[in-house]
Order: structure tokens, then sequence, then C-alpha cells
């Protein structure tokens, strides 16, 4: 079986590594092109691509595949390259490119992707993040025959994961990417022997899992303790929780909700407490304990050794809104 495989970051070279090592034959792979990255911003090839290279494989890294749109000429290239590897299927794990009608009718199977949520919840471009903000016990991996609308198609495997009290974006991502390349080889194995069956998504219960904005980092002091928590998991590593003291940008990658509540007097972002155990601030709901921290230019450190430097006194107030995170 021909694979052309479509992908970009680490959860997409996970699943592109699980199928060559099963012994599945990728003629061509399709990645986003090189983006600068690091402090020097120089342009850096995707994991997805490293690794291509790495296993010889051709990469294209067309711009659009619109062949009507902006790039018309890299859609071309990409359409010549993509007939050439005669692919029976095309899989796709976090492409970033949409599909327009005619890659999606190329290859003899059509195309797969491998979603990172229990379909239809989660549709979109950030369902682990949305998940754990939203307060999710369970997610999981839909293998999902593509059509032409945003994560719409049918369902083809699925399989959930618990989703831990203390889980970050990270750790989950890793988890889900695993699961995604088993899943993927066992619906390849599958389709080669015509056993794949297609089931409808369920009418009820679809939500949108939006992209991930830089601005969604800034602490909102008024918001209830335990959504802040839950961001503080969720936005780990990116973007983090931002809060400003004192015109100092600080982020905060580590925070609980405390069943307390905050007394009388107090205000949104006042600091009520500051020891070893964390730093304790009213919320609008609730009281939030900091407990991973870092400074401008700085490393992450638990409160205990954050407070050694910067020290903080009860009665203080976070700023409203927080400054720009590094």
């Amino acid at each position: 079986m021909n694979i052309v495989f479509a992908g970009t970051p680490e959860f997409a070279r996970v699943a592109l590594g699980r199928l060559l090592a099963a012994g599945f034959r990728v003629p061509l792979v399709l990645t986003q092109p090189d983006r600068p990255a690091g402090r020097g911003m120089k342009l850096q090839a995707s994991p997805v691509k490293q690794l291509a290279l790495e296993h010889g494989i051709p990469v294209a890294q067309p711009r659009s595949l619109r062949l009507d749109g902006k790039y018309p000429d890299d859609a071309a290239a990409a359409r010549e390259a993509l007939r050439a590897a005669q692919a029976d299927v095309m899989v796709v794990a976090a492409y970033g490119l949409i599909l327009p009608a005619w890659v999606l009718q190329l290859p003899r199977l059509g195309c797969l992707n491998i979603h990172a949520s229990v379909l239809p919840r989660w549709r979109g471009a950030a369902p682990i993040h949305r998940a754990i903000e939203a307060g999710d016990t369970e997610t999981g991996v839909t293998i999902m025959q593509m059509d032409e609308g945003l994560d719409t198609g049918d369902m083809l495997l699925v399989e959930q994961l618990a989703i831990g009290a203390e889980e970050t974006t990270a750790s989950l991502h890793d988890r889900l990417a695993t699961l995604g390349g088993r899943l993927i080889v066992e619906a390849l194995e599958l389709a080669a022997c015509g056993g794949l069956t297609r089931t409808p998504q369920p009418a009820e219960g679809v939500t949108y899992a939006h992209k991930i904005e830089k601005a969604e980092g800034a602490i909102d002091w008024t918001l209830p303790a335990l959504l802040t928590a839950r961001r503080a998991r969720a936005f780990n590593p990116f973007p983090g929780l931002s809060a400003s003291l004192a015109g100092e940008t600080v982020k905060v990658w580590s925070a609980r909700a405390d069943a307390a509540i905050a007394p009388a007097g107090s205000v949104p972002g006042q600091v009520l407490a500051a020891d070893a155990s964390g730093i304790r601030v009213a919320t609008g709901d609730g009281v939030l304990v900091l407990t991973e921290l870092q400074r401008a230019g700085g490393k992450r450190l638990a409160a205990a050794d954050f407070l050694r430097g910067h020290a903080l006194t009860p009665g203080q107030v976070f700023d409203s809104t927080a400054g720009k995170a590094d």
C-alpha cells in the first residue's frame, strides 16, 4: 500500500514514525514550509520533514493546495507530485493546510485524518488544549475519513483516553500522539483487507476547538480560580499564563484552585499570602495558588525558590492585564 503522509508538528512525526516502523511504503511527504524559530529566528524544518529526510523520502512544502488560490504554482506542483506518488491513501495529521476536493478524491481510499479528540467533540485546531481548559475527564483519538467539512467526516476508529487531574497539554499531547500512531497503523491494516467500517458522527455534542491565541495567556483575575488553574495546564507549554506585578511580567506555569473563599474586602489579583507552599491570590471566585513561576529571562521555579529572589507582600495586587509574554 502506497501512503502519502501530510503533517507538520511532533504529533504528526510520531504517526509517520509508526507507519515507517510498520513497513508501509511512503513515497511522498507533505509538510508546511520551513519557519523561522529559536532566538536566531533561523529557518527550521518541521519535525515531519526532518524525519522524512532521515529516511530519504521526497518532501513537498506547498504554501497552498488551492489551484485557484494565492499560490497556484505551488498547488499545481503538489498535484503533479501526488499523482506521481500513485498513493492508495493519504494520511493526514496536524498538517495545517485545508485539503480541497481534488486532494480528497485523488487517492483510491481517500484521506484519513488522525484527530486528537473523540469526535464530534472538539473539532478544529486545538482539541488537546480545549479539552483540558474545559475540565474534560476523557478525550481520545478518532481516525476519520476526511470530507470537505471541518472535521466532519465519518469515523473509522475511535479510542478513548482518561485525562489526568494534573495533566498538561504537553503530557496529554505525547500520550495522544502515541495512541494516534497505533490507531492509524491499525486502520490501514484493516483498510488493506476491506475491514474498515464508516460511522457517521453524532449530530449531538458538537464543539469547536478554536486555535490558541497568545493573548489568551493573560490572566484575568476576575475569572474563577478553577478555570484559571485549568488554563495553566491547558496553556503549558504554549502560550503559558502571564501575570504582571508592578510592571514586571511573570509566567505562571502551574497553579491550583483552593477551596477557601477569598476574605471580605480583598480584590481580584490581590496577594493573600506567599510562602513555600505557593502564592495565594484572590480571584473573582475563589483563591488561586501559584506554584511554579518564571521571571522574564529566568528559569521556571517552584514558588519557594521564586520567592527567595522576588519577595511578595500580602496586599500587593497584580495588574489587571498581563504584559507581553516572553
